[in-house]
Formats: C-alpha cells, structure tokens, sequence
C-alpha cells in the first residue's frame, strides 16, 4: 500500500461547552481528504486553548496533564501508523482512531477474505479439497486487483463492497482475463459466499448481488469410450510417474471415487462380504453421502500393486496419489500417448465410471446412484441423457458414412 500522509489535528468545539462550563477537545485524523473525530475526553476553558498549538496555555498542573495527555495520544496515533504502513495493512482515519483508544477495529473485506482462506486452509482432507482453496485463493487475488485498481488501494471498508465493484470485477473476468462463462460463474460464486458471510457477520447491510444473475450453461460431461479407456489401460510407460497417474486413473474409471476420495482410501475403508466379493465403504468429502462400490479384478490388482509402496506404508493409504494439479497434467500427456483427442482430468474418470463402466453395460440406475453416492438418481440422470446423446450422435456419423459410400 502506499504510505498516504496522515494530519492530526486537536481542535474545540466552543459552541458545545459541557456542564462545566468547558468545551470538548477532539481529535481529527485526516488521510487522503477522507476525515474522522474522535473525543479524546478531556476539556478545556475555551479561553486556555491555543487553536494553533492544539495544546492549553498556562503552566498549571491542569495544564501540564493534559497537554502531556495530547502529545501521548500524537505519539502513539503516528506509531500505529508507521507500523501499519510497515506490516502494508489496511489503515483508513476511523480504523487508526479505534486502534489508538483500543476499540474494536472494523474488518475490512480482504482482512475478512483472508480470515476465510486460512480457516478453510486448516480444514484441508476434513472439509475442503485442495483444489478448493487453491479457488479461494485466486479469487482473492483478483478481488484485490480490482479493487487496486477501482479505488486504488490494497483494501475497502464493508460499505465500499457494493453492486458497482461486483459488476466491475465481471467485466474484468470477462474482458481482461477472458475466463469462460462457466469458470467466471465459479469465481463469482465464492465472492457470493464471502458477502454472504459477511451479512451473516454483521459487517455488510446490503447484498451487493442484489439483481445479479450469473447464469450456468450446462456442458457434458468428458468421458471415455470403451476403446480409449482399453487404450489407456493396455498401454506400456516406462516412466514410472506416468504409469502411476494411469493406474490412479484407472482406478477412478473402475470405483467412480472422486479425486479426494481415492486420495484418502484406506483399508478400513475395504471389507469382504459372504460370498467373497472386495467393497469399499466410504462417504463422499464432498457430500459425506456413503458410497457402496464394489471391487472389480482391475482396481484390486492395482491396489495390490502398490501396498509396498513407501508413501502407502508411510500414510495408511492404499495408494501414492499425487496433487490433483500434477495429475491433470500427466493426464494431458497420457491422452496424447495413446491418440486421445480428449480434454481429460481426474473427474473424467468419475463420469467414465458413471456412462462407459456401468450405465452402458446395463446397469440399473439406482444403483449407479448409490455407487456415485448421489442422494437420488436425478444428479445420476444426467449421465444417462449424456450417454443417449452421445449414442444418437455416433449413429448419426454411421448414417452419414453409409450415405457416402451409397453414393
């Protein structure tokens, strides 16, 4: 932030003398043409104050203890500034005012957005994902980019969190950084929280969303095909890492476990029933709604695989699941090894395990449901309309080709 010049100013107000006869001193903190009075309670005769000094003549004892009373409060108000500058916080005239006669600070939007970040932070693999916070995290920069670049400051008080800023940091996902309507909807979604919070908190009174609809265009979504997903699990690699992503992959395509799911899988989460048949048991991170899958010959091989593994024995985990960023990337390469045309992630495997693995091969709805761990099967539908799209338009390529070859 930069260092604004600050003047302090000890003035009376001699319209307005009090019982006894004297006149309130105040003090009044100016920063950037934007003001703040305080009373400093203390009094004087209004014929002992010198307006120029901000101090009361005479040397009588009265005098001496307030006047020493004045150049305390001076002192202390110029402290909590330079460290303020120092520490770059947020200062404004009414924050440095209630920090000199210790009263409670109002909190500005990015202190409080930051609070947000570090408590989610601390609840990583309970409550939150990495991934989530790495979106907090970067809707609070941008947050502050534009704001820097609105009011050109590092932080705003509550009351300056309003519907223009809202439609000012739209325009700058949309325009500067060219986020598509999906990620912008996201981001927008967080900084809804983030003022929902703060209602909640007391420190907004008015929704800045008021009137503001971002709307989500629905996509479909990625997923393998038999062949591609065959492709990918006949395929050799020699570099070990590669073929530890394809195996945690593959093994996502086999369960439908989410990302932080199959990070966090352990062996108490695996049980055999009676007739011999390998589950896991889990509730979803997300949702906490309980997953039943059961084990199929690939994913327990894999699983076997690696109970030898240092990272497993070291953790408890069945397998050495590396950060959702890393995985992605590798998957990119993994696709172009084998010849897919395909955006593919690590939730690609979710929606391959729900169309490709299970719906195709005819099984009942309900019961993909209850593996995906959806609270009912309209969530699981969706997969179904996909999947009778992507049939639909595959026969539609098949009609074509066979007209071209009639002709």
């Amino acid at each position: 932030m930069k260092q604004e010049m600050m003047n302090v100013l000890f003035y009376i107000i001699k319209t307005r003398t009090l019982r006894n006869g004297e006149a309130p001193i105040l003090l009044r903190v100016t920063i950037d043409g934007s003001y703040s009075d305080i009373r400093i309670n203390r009094s004087v005769k209004t014929e002992l104050w010198d307006a120029k000094l901000g101090m009361c003549r005479g040397k009588s004892r009265e005098a001496n203890e307030l006047n020493e009373y004045i150049r305390s409060l001076h002192t202390r108000l110029y402290e909590i500034h330079r460290n303020m500058v120092l520490q770059d916080e947020y200062f404004s005239p009414d924050i440095l005012l209630k920090k000199l006669f210790n009263k409670e600070t109002t909190k500005t939007v990015m202190v409080f957005f930051k609070e947000h970040n570090e408590d989610c932070r601390r609840r990583i693999g309970i409550d939150y994902a990495y991934s989530t916070i790495n979106r907090y995290d970067n809707c609070y920069k941008t947050l502050q980019v534009v704001i820097e670049k609105e009011y050109g400051k590092s932080d705003i008080t509550f009351t300056e969190f309003n519907n223009q800023l809202i439609r000012k940091l739209e325009l700058y996902l949309k325009v500067d950084k060219g986020l598509s309507q999906n990620t912008l909807v996201r981001y927008m979604k967080v900084i809804k929280k983030i003022s929902g919070l703060a209602i909640t908190s007391g420190l907004l009174k008015t929704d800045p969303f008021a009137g503001m609809k971002f709307k989500q265009p629905k996509t479909n979504p990625v997923f393998l095909t038999k062949e591609e997903l065959d492709k990918i699990i006949q395929k050799e690699f020699d570099v070990p890492r590669i073929a530890l992503v394809r195996d945690v992959f593959v093994f996502c395509c086999m369960t439908g476990l989410a990302f932080i799911d199959v990070r966090n899988l352990k062996k108490e989460h695996i049980f055999l029933d009676s007739d011999g048949t390998y589950w896991i048991r889990k509730t979803r991170q997300k949702t906490e709604n309980m997953c039943d899958i059961p084990l199929l010959d690939i994913p327990l091989e894999i699983i076997r695989r690696y109970e030898d593994h240092k990272m497993c024995k070291t953790k408890g985990i069945l397998l050495p699941v590396m950060c959702n960023q890393k995985m992605n990337s590798y998957l990119k390469e993994i696709a172009d090894f084998c010849g897919i045309d395909k955006e593919i992630s690590t939730h690609s495997a979710r929606h391959t395990f729900a169309t490709t693995v299970t719906l195709a091969n005819g099984v009942a709805l309900t019961n993909v449901a209850r593996m995906l761990g959806h609270t009912s099967t309209r969530m699981t539908e969706h997969y179904a309309k996909v999947l009778s799209h992507n049939i639909s338009a595959d026969m539609k390529n098949v009609q074509k080709k066979i007209s071209q070859a009639a002709i």
